[in-house]
């Protein structure tokens, strides 16, 4: 059955914290693998088995664009995915939601299509900038019709005439422009060489992530160097094989739960936490820490113990490189609006290209509850001030990462709305229940 989902038309009132919290909050599959693992099913040599991926707006948009490219898809009682691979169709009219991965990772799919294939996106996906993913396709020989626009919609023209062979590209805006090249290297008759030239190379732990996934499936990929801002990647010829995979819970979307222990006081317990893994969500565990958070893992459990809570104390101010950790920081911003003085963010400026300017976003809102935070040309600074309820209702912007930070400072500012709690669907179909089950 469907979790279900929230709409915005009416704004969601945060609950506050009643006391301190004692929570075990189990997570669903991460986002960011369960897209890697699709594509590579799809275009695998044989079937290949997810297990426990998540069921979320952006992966059901994933499913839903695979099969239009060919590619069989069940479902099972369980909610494991079971795909079978088929060569990639041309004629496909591609959905990609506001979801990134969608829109960065399947481009390169249409390479191998036997016709042409149409991408478009929700409104503001129709903002969030393309111009890197259509220079590169057609700099490997695709005919890529935009218009001239470098944004959604394009259409993407393939065929036999793309071999791969190196390409140069600027990554400044997102790491998922390497990646979505790098997952379709292995298919290439030339493979891939991908050259990043830019003023910075933001996330390249998840270009790792995808590297690591390659690997896994018999697929000869490397990084070739990294000096930032330069870099380059190579991934040979090679079939790619199926196989089961186990999805590890999604490590980002554990930020605000984890968080909330250190607003509430208490703890927060996330089971299945992964030893080890290429999710960046694992820099929670540092990260809680720098704010004066008591981290610890107990067997597969990580426990976050905030003690008495922001109300009672402030928490440490931080000054933070986030230029690795980008989808971390409305949550640990929030944060910084219940510190003992001032905290800076840098290596965050690529988040202006997100699902929303999340740098703009979260200096307004935090501005509107009493952190006075003002942008800088790499990050944010927050100057911590006494909270209150805001005139109006909290923006999400369209933007899940907001509306859960909106959910975090919720806990303490009494009366705090999200005008649209539904945009978390993307990554967590019922965060609003598990947000609650948390607060007992």
């Amino acid at each position: 059955m469907p979790a279900p989902t929230y709409s915005g038309s009416s704004g969601w009132r945060a609950p506050t914290a009643s006391g301190p919290l004692a929570a075990r909050v189990e997570l669903p599959g991460s986002k960011s693998l369960t897209n890697r693992e699709l594509v590579l099913s799809a275009l695998a040599d044989g079937p290949s088995t997810l297990r426990r991926p998540l069921q979320a707006r952006d992966t059901d948009l994933m499913v839903d664009a695979l099969r239009q490219l060919g590619a069989s898809i069940e479902r099972t009682d369980d909610g494991d995915l079971r795909i079978t691979p088929a060569p990639v169709a041309g004629g496909a009219d591609i959905d990609c939601g506001l979801a990134g991965t969608l829109m960065r990772f399947l481009p390169p799919v249409a390479l191998l299509a036997d016709g042409p294939v149409r991408f478009d996106g929700d409104e503001r996906a129709r903002a969030r900038p393309m111009a890197t993913t259509v220079l590169s396709l057609r700099a490997l020989g695709a005919t890529v019709d935009d218009d001239g626009r470098g944004t959604l919609p394009f259409t993407v023209t393939g065929g036999d005439g793309v071999r791969g062979g190196r390409v140069t590209i600027d990554a400044s805006g997102s790491s998922q422009f390497v990646s979505g090249l790098l997952l379709v290297g292995a298919r290439l008759p030339d493979g891939i060489v991908i050259e990043h030239r830019g003023s910075r190379l933001p996330s390249t732990p998840h270009i790792d992530m995808t590297i690591d996934a390659l690997r896994r499936r018999g697929a000869h990929a490397e990084e070739i160097g990294l000096e930032p801002p330069a870099a380059s990647w190579r991934v040979w010829p090679h079939r790619i094989r199926g196989r089961e995979v186990s999805i590890e819970p999604d490590l980002s979307n554990a930020a605000p739960f984890l968080a909330a222990a250190l607003v509430a006081g208490g703890t927060v317990a996330v089971p299945g936490w992964p030893g080890e893994t290429t999710q960046v969500g694992a820099r929670l565990r540092e990260l809680l820490a720098a704010f004066g958070a008591e981290v610890r893992r107990e067997h597969d459990t990580l426990v976050v113990d905030g003690g008495a809570g922001a109300l009672a104390r402030p928490l440490t101010a931080v000054d933070l490189d986030l230029s690795e950790a980008g989808e971390l920081t409305p949550t640990l911003v929030g944060l910084a609006a219940f510190a003992d003085g001032r905290s800076t963010f840098t290596g965050i400026g690529h988040l202006r290209g997100h699902e929303t300017d999340r740098l703009a976003a979260l200096a307004a809102e935090l501005t509107a509850v009493g952190a006075t935070t003002t942008e800088t040309e790499d990050g944010l600074v927050v100057d911590p001030g006494p909270l209150h309820t805001p005139a109006g209702p909290w923006g999400a912007y369209g933007d899940h990462r907001m509306a859960t930070t909106g959910a975090l400072l919720g806990l303490a500012v009494d009366g705090l709305t999200v005008d649209d709690i539904g945009t978390t669907s993307k990554t967590m179909p019922d965060f609003p229940d598990r947000w609650g089950r948390m607060l007992g």
